[in-house]
């Protein structure tokens, strides 16, 4: 993943839900966080990996600030 940016698209909430699994990847450039989406509980196959995102130490720190901006309540 290269960077995040906001965008001006109109957005509403999806109608199913998805599970995402995390997991620490290491690597020649060093250690990433790694999420994996899965599909949703009405796929009609069986549960498989549908799109996944590693994140490096500078690409996380940059989450965590959406995050924060977003949910100022959160800690």
């Amino acid at each position: 993943m290269t960077e995040f940016f906001k965008t001006q698209q109109s957005g509403r909430p999806h109608p199913t839900e998805v599970e995402c699994g995390y997991q620490t990847v290491s690597g020649p450039s060093g250690r990433y966080l790694q999420l994996s989406t899965y599909g949703s509980d009405g796929r009609q196959s069986e549960k498989k990996v549908s799109q996944t995102l590693q994140l490096d130490r500078e690409r996380a720190a940059m989450l965590l600030k959406i995050i924060k901006e977003t949910f100022p309540d959160l800690d």
